[in-house]
């Protein structure tokens, strides 16, 4: 994708709307830039998440294993951990609006009935059967979830739910020291 912009008398440019929406790019994101020895200047959205990943690696698999459930981490866009499936069809990949959207909501989530939230992008497997946001300083960094193969398979019990909500309050934490 290509957009011509221009800085203006502070040297402020404009990251065009298109270019936003595609990279999910909302106010206030953490921006990292770079610079190349042939002039090139390069913007890449920070995710204070990405810092955990290792960590959150680990978690994944401590909930896996007590719970047998896959357990997933993402960032506001996408999956950075998982454990317990697939790994291959969750990792790394954007996470899907409708999970986007129920962190932007701020609260815990367990599928009900006849309830369809897919973890990816593109995808209508794996679901969202529990999810606790987290949260650092007010503001939503990522989410902890269970994921369920299938529609039908994805109501989970009140352990999950507790356990997504207290990992994700530790995660949170974690950010803000």
């Amino acid at each position: 994708m290509f957009c011509l912009t221009h800085t203006d008398d502070l040297g402020r440019i404009v990251i065009p709307k298109e270019i936003r929406r595609v990279l999910r790019i909302r106010e206030g994101d953490p921006l990292e830039i770079f610079t190349e020895k042939d002039g090139e200047v390069i913007f890449k959205k920070y995710s204070p998440m990405g810092e955990l990943s290792a960590f959150a690696a680990q978690i994944c698999e401590s909930l896996h294993k007590t719970t047998g459930a896959v357990s997933v981490i993402c960032d506001r866009d996408t999956v950075i951990a998982v454990s317990g499936g697939n790994r291959k069809e969750l990792l790394e990949k954007r996470i899907s609006p409708a999970l986007e959207q129920l962190m932007e909501n701020r609260g815990m989530y367990r599928a009900g009935e006849g309830e369809s939230v897919p973890v990816a992008e593109g995808t209508d497997t794996p679901v969202v059967s529990a999810a606790a946001p987290i949260l650092s300083a007010g503001d939503v960094m990522g989410c902890v979830l269970f994921a369920a193969g299938e529609k039908t398979s994805a109501p989970c019990g009140e352990t999950e739910l507790k356990l997504a909500q207290m990992v994700s309050g530790f995660l949170g934490k974690q950010m803000e020291e």
